[in-house]
């Protein structure tokens, strides 16, 4: 039950198998691997945005920002946090008003999981990295699809209870377009993490890209770019020693 009363029942949609050729992502839970980066990592700052229900926020510590259009908080988020501020508006809106400029903010770590299409991930990246606090990380959710319908720009209910949308082309735009990052994808379950290190708050190759970006992507499906292409252009990362994992990264830093 909710801290905030009884839940609405929930109608149930299908759950679709894998299709052929898709690599499930077959390790740690995604939540669980948030949990231990916090841990190991403890960022001073911490931005996550899609809160919904606060699954992610909860075990955030230090100072926090979160933004959602609508929260639908489920459980407690405040805990033990310094600082928490929530912004109920879009990240668009968020970014534009300033708030991190203007308080000198600079994020330590990031969840993005926000609106499942890759040009508002996109943005949301771009955003944060150049907000980006030396040794910065950043993990954006849903990358990996495991099934065709959940992988199209519009969400059909009827058709399947996941939807991950086209944020997987935020791996391929990556790999072509800043390769001077370091990109893992993590085997965590059930859609994969895209874990981002090694960023530059100065660049603005994506940037003076994005209209490009667009053009050559918003119209690309999977089978344009080769299930087996897609999941041959990386290997899964074993989110299951997270220590070594958060060390590796603020070492590259």
């Amino acid at each position: 039950m909710s801290i905030f009363g009884a839940k609405p029942k929930k109608k149930k949609y299908p759950t679709l198998p894998p299709d052929p050729g898709f690599i499930v992502p077959e390790g740690q839970k995604y939540l669980e691997f948030l949990e231990e980066v916090h841990e190991h990592l403890q960022p001073e700052w911490y931005l996550e945005i899609g809160t919904q229900k606060g699954r992610s926020l909860h075990f955030a510590k230090g100072n926090c920002i979160a933004i959602d259009p609508k929260f639908m908080l489920e459980q407690q988020v405040i805990g033990d946090k310094k600082q928490l501020v929530m912004v109920q508006d879009t990240s668009d809106a968020f970014f534009d008003s300033g708030y991190l400029g203007r308080n000198e903010i600079k994020l330590d770590f990031a969840f993005l999981d926000g609106m499942h299409l890759f040009e508002y991930l996109l943005r949301d990246f771009m955003n944060t990295e150049a907000a980006a606090a030396k040794g910065a990380v950043v993990a954006m959710h849903d990358v990996v699809p495991w099934h065709r319908v959940m992988a199209k720009r519009t969400w059909s209910k009827a058709e399947t209870n996941e939807w991950t949308g086209d944020v997987w082309k935020i791996i391929p735009i990556l790999q072509r377009y800043r390769p001077d990052l370091s990109l893992q994808i993590m085997d965590c379950k059930p859609t994969g993490l895209a874990v981002v290190s090694n960023m530059d708050p100065a660049s603005t190759v994506l940037a003076d890209a994005y209209d490009e970006i667009l053009e050559a992507f918003m119209d690309m499906t999977l089978d344009d770019i080769g299930v087996d292409a897609f999941f041959g252009s990386f290997e899964y990362t074993p989110a299951a020693d997270t220590k070594s994992l958060v060390s590796n990264w603020t070492a590259s830093a």
